[in-house]
């Protein structure tokens, strides 16, 4: 039924149509006669009594004062899509959370409960009514329902993230370190030359070259490709950030309906009483299945499925037509359809439903032939034997032995018509049971493997029972290291809680809140946490992680609250997308790396010089041009390889790493720098020459850009560079351009004299080959022999 928005309220009597009450209505009025009315949902408020039929929205969170047979969905709250069952409870037995403003609130879970959800006599807002009948009375409307705390959530601003809390250390870091160099250099340089208009320039270019000013590009240029490549996997990114926070993810929560599992019905089993494999409960849900004209539901649908690939399945329903049928109802719970056997003309009811329901319109067992298709349509004594009451108990034990196993059981039974029998539900022949599960995807444990060997932890936290995720794990062959329900996560502190999350691999029967709140625990443990999700329910959950997946299907508040929709609901393309945030984090770390142990190292070069030289060791129009070449030839970096070892484990923004890169390996250029000084200072005699310094400064202008464009290939990997790791022909090709037109400016007539470049002799080469090869040798010594064993890390 389509939902209504309006609500059916209990008023005191009045006069109708608002016109001026006459003598009957006042002494309608006078006996405090009631009658209902029909108000706008928003016109509703706490005290007011309703009545709720089907296809009601719930207008707020309700108590049941008197039901009849009354189902209601809960899907929006708890992702379930069947509907449950509410009736009134007895006072006595009825716990609440207190009272307010002397309305009484929702009843907290009882001990046996998972959750208020499971509370029988409430209902809740944002719910509707299936079947059946009620009335109650409106505990909360609004903010004060759980629906509204829910919605309140979603309008709080979402904190920081680790990529932005990373940046903005990085930063200020970048900031710091300029800061002081600024005034530092421009203090020396003045006080040595005595020429403070050069030395604030000198300190200004020293600044700049030290901030790594492409960092911006190099990040989004980053960023923007990932997305792109993301895209062509069907993954739409909404937010930048959570490209690389991807790549940063530990921990996956991940709701189980539709996103590990098929988001169907499959019908796995069909067995009689004994539990073993029996076909007559299949042919018979076939025929009633087959021949019902109503709805088919998912079992129906995972009965044809199933049937259909059997072999002679259609050839034996052609024996039969349908007379009669009585239609699934939430008070009955089974459905029942009335058959002719073309060749002998018998009569056949063939009914399934729920077990217990089944059971009391049951008197019999089927014993007879299962290998005969029609052998139930027979009359002998020996087809059937009583069902008592232990037949009863074994019954009602296979099916819970079924659910212990995650299942969801059906009852299948018959009858065979007399000429003369009326067509009524009872003294029906119990024929067997048919399991059925919401089977895990195929990509599912394949790609829950995959995740876990790149260092991410899976969790599952549904609104689903315990035993059923328990069983789509198990079919995963999906190791459970621990389980916790609604009701041990709600008794728990959020210490507690954070403790017995680490260990625990299914949360089950959570509230959207709850889900919300182990997310947050598994945040404040130091993990960065993705939730992939697509109901309502899972919107808390979306906001309040790192990275919030939802798929293109999925509810508009989930969409809204998610940084990455997924165009197919497969874990395999977010796999895909872990990979890529950790391809985009290790190129953007490369840059970030390169250029602050670069600049570093350059620090302490202009530092010397400053204090040495009579001269500037470079002049600042050529520190800018330095620094432009270098830049230009990082900007293939997004697109450079990354090794594979590095992309194993998830990688998170650390400005402690950055400062210890920055400090060991930054000073190693500087003994190049000052050695080539001590060349050209000692042994060229015109490069000491003050009056006309052009020289000495071509010296280290051109010993710089081949240091500073050498190290790109030695820092972006862990390994050793062209051996056992090789950059993309893109970067390759770039740095080797970029070393060629820096050594040629000194040679181009005109700007060799703008630049103030002096041509070099070629012995100088000669020193400066090896002086490289000195300084390549001894970046991969300290890489390998000193940074990495000790720290554990490169990039």
């Amino acid at each position: 039924a389509l939902a209504r928005s309006r609500a059916t309220v209990v008023r005191q009597y009045c006069s109708p149509d608002n016109r001026d009450p006459d003598f009957e209505d006042l002494e309608r009025m006078v006996a405090g006669e009631l009658m209902d009315v029909t108000i706008p949902l928003e016109d509703v408020v706490p005290g007011d009594v309703i009545r709720l039929r089907a296809g009601d929205v719930v207008p707020g969170d309700v108590r049941l004062v008197q039901s009849k047979d009354l189902f209601v969905s809960q899907s929006s709250l708890t992702g379930e899509a069947l509907p449950v069952e509410k009736w009134v409870q007895e006072e006595g037995s009825r716990r609440t959370s207190g009272t307010e403003g002397g309305m009484p609130l929702a009843p907290s879970p009882q001990s046996g409960e998972a959750n208020q959800f499971d509370v029988p006599d409430m209902c809740f807002m944002g719910t509707s009514v299936v079947s059946g009948t009620a009335t109650a009375v409106v505990v909360n409307t609004g903010p004060r329902t759980v629906f509204g705390a829910m919605m309140r959530t979603m309008g709080k601003e979402r904190p920081p993230n680790a990529f932005q809390t990373g940046v903005r250390r990085v930063s200020v870091m970048f900031l710091g370190i300029m800061f002081f160099m600024l005034p530092t250099v421009f203090l020396i340089v003045g006080f040595l030359q005595h020429n403070w208009m050069n030395a604030l320039l000198f300190a200004i270019s020293i600044a700049v070259g030290l901030t790594p000013e492409m960092l911006p590009m190099i990040v989004n240029a980053n960023l923007a490709k990932g997305a792109v490549v993301m895209s062509h996997n069907k993954c739409i990114v909404k937010s930048l950030d959570s490209i690389t926070l991807m790549g940063a993810i530990d921990v996956l929560c991940t709701d189980k309906t539709g996103t590990l599992t098929q988001d169907r019905v499959v019908l796995l089993l069909h067995v009689n009483l004994s539990g073993e494999k029996a076909m007559l409960p299949l042919r018979l849900a076939f025929l009633n299945s087959a021949f019902q004209t109503g709805l088919r539901n998912l079992m129906d649908v995972g009965v044809m499925e199933f049937a259909e690939a059997q072999e002679g399945m259609e050839t034996w329903k052609d024996l039969f037509e349908v007379i009669d049928e009585m239609p699934f109802d939430f008070v009955r719970r089974r459905m029942s359809v009335v058959l002719e056997h073309r060749p002998t003309g018998a009569r056949l009811l063939v009914s399934k439903g729920a077990v217990d329901e089944m059971l009391t319109v049951c008197n019999q067992i089927f014993a007879g032939d299962e290998d005969s298709a029609d052998a139930f349509l027979g009359s002998g004594a020996d087809m059937t034997v009583g069902l008592t009451e232990e037949t009863k108990a074994q019954a009602r034990q296979r099916s819970e032995n079924l659910n212990a196993d995650g299942l969801r059981a059906v009852a299948v039974a018959y009858r065979v018509l007399g000429p003369n029998d009326s067509v009524r539900e009872q003294e029906l022949v119990l024929a067997g049971f048919l399991a059925f599960l919401d089977p895990p995807k195929d990509t599912a444990a394949p790609a829950i493997k995959e995740l876990q060997r790149r260092g991410v932890a899976v969790k599952v936290l549904t609104g689903d029972s315990l035993r059923v995720c328990q069983k789509v794990c198990q079919t995963m062959d999906f190791e459970v290291t621990g389980t916790l329900t609604s009701t041990e996560v709600e008794a728990m502190t959020d210490e507690e809680l954070r403790v017995a999350a680490e260990a625990t691999t299914i949360f089950a029967k959570l509230t959207p809140l709850q889900k919300a709140r182990v997310v947050n625990v598994l945040r404040g443990a130091g993990h960065i946490v993705g939730f992939l999700g697509d109901g309502i329910n899972d919107a808390p959950a979306l906001r309040e992680s790192d990275v919030g997946v939802s798929v293109d299907s999925a509810t508009d508040i989930a969409r809204e609250s998610a940084d990455v929709i997924l165009l197919e609901k497969d874990l395999m393309v977010l796999e895909q997308g872990v990979y890529q945030g950790r391809l985009t984090y290790g190129n953007t770390s490369k840059y970030i790396k390169m250029a602050v142990s670069s600049n570093f190292g350059n620090m302490f070069s202009v530092l010397f010089a400053a204090l040495w030289l009579p001269f500037l060791p470079m002049e600042p129009l050529q520190i800018i041009l330095l620094n432009l070449l270098y830049d230009v030839s990082q900007l293939p970096i997004p697109w450079d390889n990354m090794d594979e070892d590095f992309l194993m484990k998830p990688k998170i923004w650390k400005t402690t790493g950055i400062l210890r890169f920055m400090v060991i390996i930054g000073p190693l250029s500087s003994f190049l720098d000052v050695a080539t000084f001590m060349f050209m200072w000692f042994y060229y005699q015109r490069a000491r020459d003050p009056g006309h310094p052009a020289m000495f400064q071509t010296g280290w202008f051109v010993e710089s850009l081949l240091t500073q464009t050498l190290i790109v290939h030695m820092i972006r990997t862990a390994k050793i560079p062209y051996v056992q790791s090789r950059p993309a022909v893109g970067l390759f090709v770039t740095t080797m351009l970029v070393m060629v037109i820096g050594i040629s400016l000194q040679y181009i007539p005109g700007v060799s004299e703008m630049l103030k470049l002096f041509p070099l002799p070629g012995f100088y080469y000669v020193y400066c080959l090896g002086a490289v090869l000195v300084y390549v040798c001894l970046v991969n010594f300290v890489k390998m022999v000193v940074y990495i064993p000790i720290f554990k890390e490169w990039l």
